[in-house]
């Protein structure tokens, strides 16, 4: 810290106001990247999260667009931490990862940059964030294969690298990515979008110590994450005890592995919330495996849901939480497991949680929902340049009713959050399609007493070769009837469950 006296108490108001300006930081930072961006995958979809973190890399706050990296950014700043310590690291220093078996990982695609924030000689905090890049180069434009069998086929990989020192670009970073990736005029203008949002995070947090002191807004962090803690605590008190038990599947890879169990226990105390996987099988050959913080974001999504669903996500909230995985499962995979859609089996985690407490917790979780993002990447050409254009997006779906209500529909899943359905006007202007069809799709299924909700079906006319196919049939729940399988010329996304009396 800047100082090494023992700093006075602030009041209330003080500390309130040093809190909302920390919140505010990140949701400038979101602004920021989503404004400065080249690709729709970020700034009409919203792709991305920005966060900060105190200097021992404890979430403080975060913005989000995708559920999918709720807490997940701390893991990158202790990987940073760990590969360069305090230093290693100077003003205006950007490192780079996206390798999924370590830190903050996922897939290749999705690209953490961490910035630390020094104040008066000392690093006092970081700036972080992570987007997915449309293309990181791999085996397949657009760099999501549903049939690699190894990380190598996936993408340019990052293992905590500077792509900034200083301040300034390392050009020969900068030349090598450029070099591997089929769009590098987009990916390179996501990466200066995020470096970007970073500094402007630097730039907040600066004028705040100067403000306040570096001391204040120390005690201001530290509050924050008490207070997380406290609201966490107090809201697990009031859940049933017990241990609660889920059965399930990921299912075929489409690479011949498969179908592979899942089994998941919750046990719940006034102190703890303890998710545990073992006897969940082993990684699978292709690319749907998941890695540890993937996972360990899969669980943030669901503990938050349950406990403190209205609470700005920091590091004290999750305290409370406990996962058990043992190394090398579908959950768990180790390099070089390929992890590109890695998102499915993420979901398939978080499902077995929630089909574990719906019974227990009725008024709090609906009867499931689609359970899969249903992203697909079409290859096509930019309607006015004739250059390579790659069109990514993930799809809604529908959820399940509520003991209550019907299901809603036309909803992302649990992953993606606050992301949004990429617009006819945006698909059409950037790539070489036309939007046949939009709506609501007709299809029975999810009947009950509450009806699930209703997928969607959009269908593109592509006049480039374009790829994109997708079924399954979300199980009912309290008797009700099965959601409808999805097709469609270019997606279709299911109906799905139903709460019906006995």
């Amino acid at each position: 810290m800047a100082s090494t006296s023992e700093p006075a108490k602030p009041d209330p108001f003080t500390l309130e106001i040093l809190k909302s300006r920390l919140l505010v930081i990140a949701e400038e930072m979101f602004i920021t990247q989503g404004r400065t961006s080249k690709s729709p995958i970020i700034y009409e979809v919203l792709d991305y999260a920005c966060a900060i973190t105190d200097a021992r890399a404890q979430l403080i706050a975060q913005a989000n667009g995708v559920a999918g990296f709720l807490g997940a950014l701390t893991f990158a700043v202790e990987d940073v931490l760990e590969k360069f310590g305090e230093s290693g690291l100077g003003p205006g220093d950007i490192v780079a990862t996206n390798i999924p078996y370590q830190g903050g990982g996922s897939h290749l695609s999705d690209v953490t940059m961490v910035l630390p924030l020094f104040f008066a000689g000392s690093c006092i905090a970081f700036a972080v964030n992570k987007a997915h890049w449309t293309e990181v180069g791999g085996k397949d434009p657009g760099s999501m294969t549903n049939d690699s069998v190894d990380i190598y086929q996936e993408g340019v990989q990052l293992p905590c690298i500077k792509l900034f020192e200083r301040g300034e670009p390392v050009a020969s970073v900068i030349d090598l990515l450029a070099a591997n990736v089929r769009t590098p005029e987009s990916t390179l203008g996501d990466l200066y979008a995020q470096a970007a949002a970073l500094r402007v995070g630097q730039r907040r947090v600066s004028e705040l110590a100067s403000d306040y002191g570096a001391d204040l807004v120390h005690l201001a962090m530290e509050a924050i994450l008490d207070e997380g803690e406290l609201r966490a605590r107090t809201a697990l008190e009031a859940l049933p005890e017990g241990t609660y038990f889920a059965e399930d599947e990921v299912e075929d890879d489409g690479m011949g592995t498969g179908p592979t169990p899942v089994q998941a226990a919750i046990t719940i105390t006034r102190d703890t919330f303890t998710v545990d996987f073992t006897g969940t099988g082993p990684s699978a050959k292709g690319s749907i495996n998941c890695t540890r913080a993937s996972l360990m974001a899969g669980m943030r999504i669901m503990f938050t849901a349950i406990v403190a669903p209205r609470l700005a996500a920091n590091e004290g909230m999750f305290r409370p939480l406990r996962v058990i995985c043992p190394e090398g499962t579908i959950f768990t995979a180790r390099r070089p497991a390929p992890t590109s859609t890695y998102w499915e089996t993420r979901l398939v985690a978080s499902d077995a949680v929630w089909r574990a407490l719906a019974p227990v917790l009725p008024e709090q979780l609906t009867a499931g929902h689609y359970r899969s993002v249903c992203a697909e990447v079409i290859r096509t050409r930019h309607p006015e340049t004739g250059e390579l254009a790659l069109l990514v997006e993930p799809n809604p779906g529908g959820w399940g009713a509520g003991a209550d209500k019907d299901g809603e529909s036309g909803l992302f899943s649990m992953g993606n959050g606050e992301t949004f359905v990429l617009s006819a006007e945006v698909a059409e202007t950037r790539y070489d399609v036309q939007v046949q069809r939009f709506g609501f799709d007709v299809l029975p299924g999810g009947e009950g007493r509450f009806r699930g909700g209703r997928g969607l079906v959009r269908e593109y006319l592509m006049r480039s070769e374009g790829r994109g196919t997708a079924s399954l049939r979300p199980p009912a729940a309290g008797g009700g009837g099965r959601g409808a399988s999805g097709a469609g010329a270019a997606w279709c996304v299911n109906t799905l469950c139903a709460l019906k009396e006995a």
